[in-house]
């Protein structure tokens, strides 16, 4: 398996489970879903306007739960009228640990084109191929695709931390020079710079700096490129109600990024043939469909990701100097001065393992999981079962489903130690950020995320290395505005 590789170093992680949905309990009953869909047109663009303006998505998922006592409900989600007319906006709704776990059932969902709903981004932004985010377990080519992304990472795994750690210092190094110039200093820019130096030498096997317009933008081609493809489905707080009007009422042409893809392809083509030669030879794919989902599992999947969960790990460290110098304490007192950073040298640091699930749980870098009914099924909450019907899509919005009061105490508050000891790792049955249960293992048979633990050491490396170098780093916002180095 993939995963073995770091998940052998992972501290008093529980067996591996699928996490499978248990039969419903006999006591539940049987309840009608609550919620409906509204009039034609009108019942979509009111959901859509609450959902993007007047409430925003999470405000959105709360208050309907209250509405209809229930975490199971229909409702509608973006994108919508006026351009969107082949997709679909009904949703059912599974917003607690329970019903949210029904989405990585393979034997009762499928994931075909349901990415980020019904909504599907052209195809062109990926060379007219559909990748393997969009293909369900059930078709051929899902198991080929998977497996080359899984080889992919496992030849990567003896140089990934070193990379990892070398593209920090030279972040860092940035950013002091920053602070020491200015008191202050965004660090948006070198940490792309970061994410998109270490994941293109380990996963195209190549280093940006070959190429000097690659090395200098590379990361600003991929913004691009993700940005356009979510726009429809996402809120960046731009004045309402120019936002709906302009950025969500169509999607984007793919000819915006055009030029940057094909660099970017060219680049992956000529700079990664060790990576692509697998792809074809071993794992019986084209050199386009090897290239293009490369290029998504390098872009959309990994920086994407990334881009968006560093930040959030930053946020949740600052402005906390009592949880600094914890963590500061645990990594000093087990990893000895001049230490290479391996995922082995930090598979015992408990509390900074927590710190990036707690992070996970409260900002998963992907807020919402869909999943399409391959049969009738029943499904069930805590309290009740509700029927769902061959075709029905299931929606769960994950930062409400990791706040289930049922399964977490005080859901909403940042613990940072609350994923340590047994019970806590017990919790991490019920850490859905990835596809599926932080327990689980990715395989081809599954649609959970194929470098699942490969992010969670990644991000406990990027939080050692930190408190290796400095004493404490204060942010605001997006900016590091003072470092304390270590003595």
């Amino acid at each position: 398996m993939l995963s073995s590789t770091v998940m052998s170093v992972s501290p008093g992680v529980p067996t591996p489970s699928s996490l499978t949905p248990p039969s419903p309990p006999s006591s539940s009953p049987v309840r009608a879903i609550p919620g409906s869909y509204g009039w034609p047109v009108l019942g979509p663009i009111a959901d859509r306007l609450d959902y993007f303006w007047f409430q925003g998505p999470e405000t959105f998922f709360r208050k309907r739960i209250d509405k209809y006592k229930s975490t199971v409900f229909r409702t509608n989600v973006p994108p919508s009228f006026p351009f969107f007319v082949g997709v679909n906006p009904n949703v059912i709704a599974v917003l607690d640990c329970k019903s949210f776990s029904f989405l990585f059932d393979m034997d009762v969902v499928e994931k075909k084109n349901v990415l980020v709903g019904d909504f599907m981004p052209s195809v062109k932004y990926t060379g007219d191929i559909r990748v393997c985010a969009y293909l369900d377990t059930a078709e051929t080519q899902h198991a080929r695709v998977k497996s080359f992304a899984m080889d992919i990472l496992k030849r990567s795994s003896s140089i990934w931390a070193s990379e990892v750690v070398a593209s920090l210092d030279t972040m860092w190094d940035t950013i002091d020079a920053g602070v020491a110039k200015s008191n202050s200093a965004s660090y948006i820019k070198p940490l792309q710079r970061f994410i998109f130096h270490f994941l293109t030498k380990c996963l195209v096997g190549a280093d940006p700096a070959v190429s000097p317009e690659i090395a200098e933008s590379g990361y600003v081609m991929l913004d691009k490129w993700v940005f356009l493809q979510l726009l429809p489905t996402i809120s960046v707080n731009f004045l309402q109600p120019l936002e709906e009007i302009f950025l969500h009422s169509f999607a984007y042409p793919f000819f915006l990024v055009k030029g940057d893809y094909r660099k970017l392809y060219d680049f992956v083509e000529q700079h990664g043939q060790a990576v692509l030669q697998r792809g074809e030879t071993e794992f019986n794919l084209s050199k386009e469909e090897t290239t293009h989902n490369l290029l998504f599992v390098l872009g959309f999947n990994a920086f994407g990701g990334f881009t968006i969960f560093f930040p959030s790990l930053l946020s949740a460290l600052s402005g906390k100097p009592e949880l600094q110098a914890k963590l500061r304490e645990e990594v000093r007192s087990k990893i000895k001065p001049g230490t290479n950073l391996t995922f082995e040298s930090v598979k015992d640091l408990e509390l900074v393992h927590s710190v990036v699930y707690e992070t996970l749980r409260l900002n998963p870098p992907v807020p919402l999981q869909y999943a399409r009914a391959r049969k009738d099924f029943q499904l069930s909450s805590h309290d009740s079962v509700f029927e769902i019907k061959k075709g029905d899509l299931l929606c769960g919005f994950q930062k409400v489903a990791m706040t289930d009061p049922k399964i977490f105490d005080d859901p909403e508050t940042f613990v940072p130690d609350r994923f340590t000891k047994e019970k806590g790792r017990e919790l991490l049955n019920y850490l859905f950020w990835s596809n599926g249960p932080q327990t689980g293992s990715p395989s081809d048979r599954n649609k959970q995320c194929a470098a699942k633990d490969y992010v969670t050491m990644t991000a406990v490396l990027f939080v050692t290395h930190m408190f290796q170098r400095y004493d404490s780093v204060t942010a605001s916002g997006s900016s590091i505005t003072a470092v304390e180095k270590a003595n």
